[in-house]
């Protein structure tokens, strides 16, 4: 019998998912099924210049691409970004990325790699993700809240589909006021609940106790960090437990505020701050309780991710690259 498959289109069962993070840019091979075929990183800060960052991402995507297969696999291209817009495919006014200004990440990538790329901020890639392979698998109104290093950002599912605003920044909780006048943030503002959440506002609060005159082991380290502050609090050190409890004090206020509006099934916390369990968790569970709409109090479930941190926004990266319209100068 004679074999017609050749008068078929083949399908594409290959995207790119990159994750831009203020630290270090991963980028890896997916396949249709969700597993990561290769992946690599670099530094992202060793680029000030936008242009120069350009260059050596599309030079490494393309390498790691002709590495594990070639360019006739690849379908298209997902990109996560602070601050990113899905509605333009540019990055606008990051406040902790080297680059200022208005950045035509989709355009850029596409004129150079030649491919279909789809790019959103990196709250709306981690919920993706969630929904597609995490904690929030199944739900339909549900928030995702990403606490790192760069800061708080977020992104809330809606009956089935996340909510972008009409020009894509919708979810914005960690530059919403929790304290007026309180502290500078890198957006402009005073007082957003990211000063207060994020790694960069855990320490300053660490280092505000230890201004007060608070004895800690805290202070004798050259550099505070997450994990530092996550020891000490295990050793019964008095300021890393209190800077635990303000910082989840804030966060439970900001969540209430949030939960409160939107009435959603869950809120699943992701990032590195999520790393100290407890000494987070228990304050920011009681202060969510006390300010939360009485009716939602019991309701919503506050729940960690189950992914795994190294890959989840290059997955939600990925998926997001399925949806975009195929394209590519290779045909």
């Amino acid at each position: 019998m004679e074999n017609n498959t050749e008068t078929v289109d083949k399908i594409k069962t290959r995207v790119v998912g990159i994750d831009i993070r203020v630290e270090k840019t991963t980028f890896a091979i997916v396949d249709i099924r969700g597993e990561i075929i290769a992946q690599d990183h670099f530094s992202t800060m060793d680029y000030k210049d936008v242009n120069d960052y350009i260059n050596v991402l599309c030079e490494k995507v393309v390498t790691l691409v002709e590495e594990n297969g070639g360019y006739e696999k690849i379908r298209s291209i997902g990109v996560s970004a602070p601050s990113a817009s899905y509605v333009t495919g540019c990055i606008e006014n990051a406040a902790n990325l080297p680059w200022k200004g208005v950045i035509p990440l989709s355009a850029l990538l596409r004129d150079r790699l030649g491919l279909a790329v789809a790019v959103a901020n990196d709250a709306h890639i981690t919920a993706l993700s969630e929904k597609a392979y995490g904690s929030a698998h199944g739900m339909r109104d549900f928030v995702v809240v990403s606490i790192s290093h760069g800061g708080l950002g977020s992104c809330f599912y809606s009956n089935g589909q996340p909510h972008l605003g009409a020009f894509g920044f919708s979810g914005e909780v960690g530059h919403t006021c929790v304290r007026v006048g309180g502290r500078q943030c890198g957006c402009g503002h005073k007082g957003c609940l990211e000063t207060y959440c994020s790694k960069t506002g855990l320490v300053r609060t660490v280092k505000e106790l230890i201004e007060e005159g608070n004895e800690s082991l805290l202070s004798k380290l050259d550099e505070i960090t997450i994990e530092s502050v996550i020891r000490c609090c295990d050793q019964g050190d008095k300021v890393a437990i209190e800077a635990f409890r303000r910082t989840g004090e804030a966060l439970g206020l900001g969540l209430a505020n949030y939960a409160s509006i939107l009435d959603p099934e869950a809120i699943i916390l992701t990032g590195d701050m999520t790393l100290a369990g407890k000494w987070l968790l228990k304050p920011m569970r009681a202060s969510f309780d006390e300010h939360v709409f009485h009716n939602i109090r019991g309701k919503t479930r506050l729940l960690v991710s189950i992914l795994k941190e190294g890959e989840r926004d290059v997955l939600g990266a990925s998926a997001l690259a399925w949806d975009v319209k195929e394209y590519s100068l290779f045909k």
